[in-house]
């Protein structure tokens, strides 16, 4: 069986690379789509030495520094690799790479990390993030994203089978694309994570890319006003110019750092605090497996991984507003409370999100989509389909 393996742009080893990574050791012989590939050399081990085949936005002058501004190209891009001679195709999507163009006969599988929430509930934000919800290009931005939801809509119906990576995900896509999901929460690469004894650090940590959507500024805010309690931002991006300019002494700003360095900080951490919205949140296990509780909004895949005070062998407390009297409260409560969040309850929650766990319910998803083809495929028509001869549709009940 001839395997194709369809992504959307690669820029570095993050969350959807390490899907893509244990997608290949399941299917060693697939070749490898995407419609851009920008991973560094030092960060390309996980593809096993194989070659990407890429569309036309490779071929672009300079792509990595702009390709987000050629969006209205992404389904364009896609719909452009050619996956016509393959029995199975796979894809991993968290923009456009579903909608890849499939034959009659080939078997389509889609692991979804997130719709495309710039185009859907995430419209508002994007656009002002990006200063286009006012001004001259607001209207066309607009018009843009209206085109791509659309497009979306449509690419969404091409697959055979959708796994997604949360439930919180899984009710995105129904909402939007009335597409049900089969769950299969991502790998996560806990081994080795946790280190004993544990230094009794006095510090919490912040990790991840500094982008608008993980709110490391409410974070920082809310610190701010706790001057007797450290911080540690561990990451770059964007947002950094600005979070440093709302810093207090009691946050400390560390940018990169190495996965070592990583590791002992993560080790010293009295917790890992977030205050985003993430479709499913690898760090979060990461964090869980390493010992280190979680205090966290209770939006997005976060509640899938955490374990409340509420329950036996809490790993975590949850916060329910995205504010800075929300974080303090947590925080507090936390350090009234802290014997209950045990190491070895957090690393018992994390191994439920292993690696082999992926492999195999992944592997047991595209079995039954292609046991559903073959059983599809020989089902008998005693007459030619006609469309005068479609039963009738109630939208409403759809």
């Amino acid at each position: 069986m001839k395997v194709a393996l369809v992504c959307d742009s690669m820029s570095a080893y993050c969350g959807a690379e390490r899907v893509i990574e244990q997608i290949l050791h399941l299917f060693p012989r697939a070749d490898l789509f995407a419609t851009l590939d920008t991973v560094p050399s030092a960060q390309r081990d996980f593809l096993g030495g194989r070659p990407v085949r890429c569309s036309f936005l490779q071929r672009l002058p300079g792509v990595a520094r702009y390709y987000r501004k050629l969006l209205p190209l992404w389904p364009l891009a896609v719909e452009q690799l050619d996956v016509t001679q393959y029995d199975l195709v796979i894809s991993s999507h968290h923009s456009v790479a579903y909608g890849v163009l499939t034959r009659p006969g080939q078997v389509h599988v889609s692991y979804v990390h997130s719709p495309m929430r710039y185009a859907w509930d995430l419209q508002h934000d994007y656009l002002r993030a990006s200063g286009l919800d006012s001004g001259p290009l607001s209207p066309i931005a607009r018009h843009a994203l209206h085109k791509l939801r659309i497009w979306d809509y449509a690419a969404a119906q091409r697959p055979d089978a959708i796994a997604a990576n949360s439930h919180f995900v899984a009710s995105r896509l129904f909402r939007t694309h009335r597409r049900r999901a089969e769950v299969i929460h991502p790998p996560v690469a806990i081994e080795g994570r946790c280190r004993l004894p544990r230094p009794n650090g006095d510090y919490y940590l912040s990790l991840g890319r500094l982008v608008p959507y993980k709110r490391v500024d409410l974070l920082v805010r809310a610190f701010a006003r706790m001057p007797h309690r450290r911080l540690l931002v561990v990451g770059d991006g964007p947002e950094m110019r600005a979070i440093a300019a709302i810093g207090t002494p009691n946050v400390e700003l560390l940018g990169y750092q190495s996965d070592e360095r990583i590791r002992d900080i993560v080790a010293g951490a009295r917790a890992y605090v977030f205050a985003g919205t993430e479709d499913f949140g690898i760090t979060a296990v990461e964090m869980q497996a390493a010992g280190t509780p979680v205090i966290a909004y209770r939006m997005g895949g976060i509640p899938e991984t955490v374990i409340g005070p509420e329950q036996p062998n809490p790993t975590g407390l949850l916060f329910t507003e995205q504010t800075e009297e929300a974080i303090i409260g947590a925080i507090d409560t936390f350090e009234r409370h802290r014997g209950l969040f045990g190491v070895e309850a957090c690393v018992a929650n994390a191994a439920g999100f292993s690696v082999q766990r992926f492999r195999s319910a992944f592997a047991a998803f595209v079995e039954d989509a292609l046991v559903a083809a073959r059983s599809t495929a020989r089902q008998p028509r005693d007459e030619p389909w006609h469309w005068a001869s479609a039963p009738a549709v109630d939208p409403v009940a759809t």
